[in-house]
């Protein structure tokens, strides 16, 4: 398909950028970092996931609160604001604040890839977590914590007193989304569902079964709230994407994490390296 002239390759903080054209999609791009997909953007529908855990994602904000109401959502990791795009669409007049460290990342983006009309998104360049500290109190109804620094998750963002941040800053009922990647033996994964149970009164984790089984590497959706969260809504909605998803919660998520501890910022370490040739 063709596709408008774009900048090509263009050096930011976090290494080198780049948006390409979706040889599938009419008018839909994909942003690499270091030759590493980021993001998936579709000018003409931004409601379209392309990425699982993404989708994912999307699925616990359409599944958060009254559908189609306006929501206060924080976003900790921009990238082509995929998901920004996508409350702007799906729930009008939510109120939006990304926090990413890459400035040059979010001028090249939103440069390249307009926001919706209408779109009320604020991105503030700082680190994730400093970012998140600077917000007040019973703030968000949803925190999205999706941050990489090459294509591994700072340690700093994977703590118990950095699960105690997010949980300040959302509402009473909010709820909150990692992104947390791992492959065998998934102890990094474990690690991160007990970090969040320790804060947290209720966790659930959305990834699919391959990964789940230590199987392969790949992108674990974990979802947090101070209320119970809606399993039989997110297993419905997963089992039906074109890569289905499963859900762990209560019995089967004590079981997954097993002896695993929470650590906190003494202990906690990066998400580990992907294998080689995970990205094609």
């Amino acid at each position: 398909m063709e596709h408008p002239e774009l900048p090509g390759p263009t050096q930011t903080v976090g290494g080198t950028a780049e948006i390409l054209g979706d040889a599938d999609r009419e008018r839909s791009y994909v942003l690499m970092l270091d030759g590493v997909p980021q993001s998936h953007v579709d000018l003409d529908d931004p409601a379209h996931l392309e990425f699982e855990y993404v989708r994912r994602m999307g699925h616990v904000l359409d599944l958060h609160g009254e559908d189609g109401a306006a929501l206060d959502v924080v976003h900790l990791g921009g990238g082509a604001l995929t998901l920004a795009r996508y409350v702007a669409v799906t729930r009008p007049g939510s109120r939006q604040r990304v926090v990413e460290l890459d400035e040059p990342l979010t001028d090249l983006v939103r440069s390249t890839l307009p926001l919706p009309r209408g779109a009320r998104v604020r991105v503030r360049a700082a680190d994730a977590r400093a970012g998140l500290e600077a917000l007040p109190d019973a703030s968000a109804d949803v925190v999205l914590v999706d941050v990489f620094a090459g294509a591994r998750t700072p340690a700093h963002l994977t703590s118990t007193a950095f699960a105690v941040q997010v949980a300040r800053v959302l509402r009473p009922g909010g709820v909150t989304a990692w992104n947390v990647s791992d492959g065998p033996p998934l102890r990094f994964l474990r690690t991160q569902a007990a970090t969040l149970s320790a804060v947290f009164g209720h966790v659930l984790l959305i990834a699919e079964p391959g990964t789940l089984r230590g199987r392969r590497y790949g992108n674990t959706v974990a979802v947090a709230s101070d209320v119970e969260l809606p399993v039989a809504g997110l297993t419905r909605r997963t089992a039906g994407d074109p890569m289905p998803a499963r859900v762990v919660a209560g019995a089967d998520l004590t079981a997954f994490v097993g002896t695993a501890l929470p650590v906190d910022d003494a202990t906690a370490v990066p998400s580990p390296e992907p294998p080689a040739g995970v990205f094609g």
